[in-house]
Parts: C-alpha cells; structure tokens; sequence
C-alpha cells in the first residue's frame, strides 16, 4: 500500500476551518457558514475560492441544501465529496479484531471481522495488517487507520495498558505503520466513540455533552466547549470506583456497589450465577426480568436504579445539553427504563430540568466507527493531538 496524504495540506488556518465546518454541518449554505464562523461574505469568498478550484469544497446540486435566494444567480450550497477518501478502524477486543472503512463523513460502508487467536503484540499487528490489505484491494483511496483498544493509551500511539490484551507499553501505532505505510493512530476506545459522536453524531453542534457506556465496562467520557476533555487517568477505572450504591453488590470487577459491579455485563451475569449456579447470557437475563423471573427481575431493577443514580449525579455536577447512554449494555433500557427514569427523578431537585438522555443501540461496529474518526481527524486537522 502506498501512504498518502496525511492531513489536508497546505491549508491556511482560515480555510481549514471553513473545510472543517462544512465537513462536519454541510452541506451550508454561504450565508450559514460566513454567520457560523463570524466571516464576512468577502472574506468567505476569499477562503473557499482555492477550495473549490482545489476540489476540496464543490457546490452543490438544488436539493441538497436550500440554496441562497439574493439577487442574480442563486448561490449554490458547498459541500465535500464524503467518498474522495476512504478510512479504516479498528476494534481490538480480547477474541476478535472488528473493523469497518468509513467515508469522510464517517459513514460505514464495508464492514470485516477476523478472530483474534493471540495477544502477542507482533502477531496482532500482522493480523491488523493483513485486514488492512484486504480492505484496500476494494477501497484504494485509504488514507488512514484508527485502533480503538480497551486500556490506557499514550500520544495515540502506545497502549500503555490493556487489561483485557495483557498489553504494557506496546507501540502499537509504530507496528502497524510498519506493516501498512499508512497514517495509523491508537486510542482509548471510549474517547474514540466519544470523538466519533462529538464530530458525526449526537453531540455536534453541543457545547456541553457526556458519553456514558455500559458494556464489558463502564466508560465516560465528557465533551465541553464543543471538545473532548482528555485525562490521564483515562480508563484507569472510573466505573470501578465510582460508588453508586454503598450497600450494593461486590464482584470481581468492581469495588462494591460500584458502577462496574451494578452495571457491567459482565458483573450482572456474575450476580445471577452466583444466586442461581446457571451460567447465563446478557440477553437472556434480560428476558427472564422482562417475563418475571425473581432474580433476573432483581438484579436488572438494581441495575436499573443505579444507572438511573449515575446519569443524575453526572447531570447534577456537569449540566450537559444531552447524555448519551451507548454500547453493548443499553438493553438494559428497554427492560428498566422506568427504573432508570424513576431514579433520575429521585436524585434530581423537583423543579430541575429533564436530563436530555439519549440511548444508541450499538455493536462493536459502532466503536470501530469511532476509531476510523480518529483517522479522519489526522487528515482533516493535520495533527494526532486531541
């Protein structure tokens, strides 16, 4: 594979923030983006010119978006051409290794998963490689890789650890650049979602917006002034510790009463196991709640109650315009809304406004999305920095 372009370059600083804003909210109008940026319509003019003789911006057809009705010729929406670049992500799991292309805009349009039958660092690298070589057979305008991994990642280039890979300090972005020639950036898989649904998703256009996942884990993840707030402790065990029910249930995974021990998939099966010496599915724990069954009903109604006091102690101290609940866990909803819903009420003052709750059924697909947004932003922001 031949590595192309790494970023959108030479881009003024002025051009790149019209590109960046009509990539995001487009198809614009010239009059929206001029008042989205403060850019009166001679410097507007100015900027999108070298765009549009570049091929960068195009105008697009009626339709598209409502075109500028002024005197003389109506002006035409601008827009970028989502398919003029292809991008790969990746979802690293303990047993499987999932992966989409996306288009500019983020939009999955191939998806391809490969067993993951080792750890050993070198070996994943290969495999990563070989996926990257098949999808570009069918996709030869890639231009870069995401990796989202479950642990602690360092400059979006080393996993420093990786609970579920056994992972420590392993240069993973340095491997698979070496196997593929591409621009290749790594990060913690939340903050990938979170990047994915802050540019492409729920949270555009917010300026005050949280990513809460409940899955293998509990992930959060906290946008403010329209951007990622990045931590060092990231997935250093915030559902862990977070103690949302000091009476509650104790379990491998989690301190006791804690998020992870309520709320996890993997922590609820354990609870029911352990009660009931049956080993058990998410799904079917769900079901056996949603039909009556005594202890599924038990353990999904805590669940219920303790996702609800998470979501209302996180819009008490962050007040965010929307809370997104996502991953493979949001089942849980569907069977104990009203218990999430009742709790919220409960630790919320009485005149308090409605906590926006957004819920996104998702797969594993859905984080590599958020991976391949990763990518997407080394081009379009010319730097692997959050």
């Amino acid at each position: 594979m031949t590595a192309l372009a790494a970023s959108w370059l030479p881009l003024s600083p002025g051009e790149r923030a019209v590109a960046i804003e009509v990539l995001v909210h487009g198809p614009l109008s010239r009059t929206d983006l001029a008042r989205r940026l403060g850019l009166s319509a001679g410097s507007l003019t100015r900027l999108t010119k070298p765009l549009i003789e570049s091929g960068l911006l195009i105008e697009t057809a009626e339709g598209a978006a409502l075109p500028e009705v002024r005197q003389g010729r109506p002006s035409q929406p601008l827009d970028i051409v989502a398919e003029s670049r292809s991008f790969i992500g990746f979802k690293i799991t303990d047993d499987m290794v999932y992966g989409v292309v996306t288009t500019l805009r983020s939009e999955i349009v191939t998806r391809y998963d490969r067993p993951l039958t080792t750890h050993e660092p070198e070996r994943v690298a290969d495999l990563l490689a070989e996926m990257a070589a098949e999808l570009a057979r069918s996709h030869p305008s890639l231009a870069g890789i995401g990796i989202g991994v479950g642990g602690l990642v360092r400059r979006r280039a080393v996993v420093g650890e990786s609970p579920f890979l056994s992972w420590r300090d392993v240069p993973l972005a340095e491997l698979v650049e070496e196997r593929t020639g591409l621009p290749v950036i790594v990060e913690n898989d939340v903050a990938a979602l979170v990047e994915a649904e802050t540019w492409f998703g729920a949270g555009r256009g917010l300026d005050r917006f949280v990513v809460l996942t409940i899955g293998a884990g509990v992930g959060y993840g906290l946008v403010l002034g329209g951007k990622r707030v990045a931590y060092a402790e990231e997935d250093r065990g915030f559902g862990r510790h977070w103690i949302v029910d000091p009476a509650g249930p104790l379990t491998p995974d989690g301190e006791r009463g804690s998020a992870v021990s309520l709320l996890s998939i993997p922590s609820i099966r354990y609870q029911v196991q352990a009660a009931t010496g049956r080993e058990v599915t998410y799904e079917e724990i769900l079901a056996g709640a949603a039909e009556g069954e005594p202890m599924c009903a038990r353990v999904v109604g805590e669940a219920g109650r303790a996702l609800g006091t998470l979501v209302a102690q996180i819009a008490n101290f962050v007040m965010p315009q929307k809370i997104l609940l996502a991953g493979e866990g949001v089942g849980l909803m569907g069977v104990a809304g009203e218990a999430v819903d009742a709790a919220v009420r409960a630790h919320r003052h009485p005149l308090a406004a409605p906590v926006p709750l957004e819920t996104k059924v998702s797969d594993f697909h859905d984080w590599a999305r958020g991976a391949a947004v990763l990518a997407i932003q080394i081009l379009v922001l010319g730097t692997v920095e959050p």
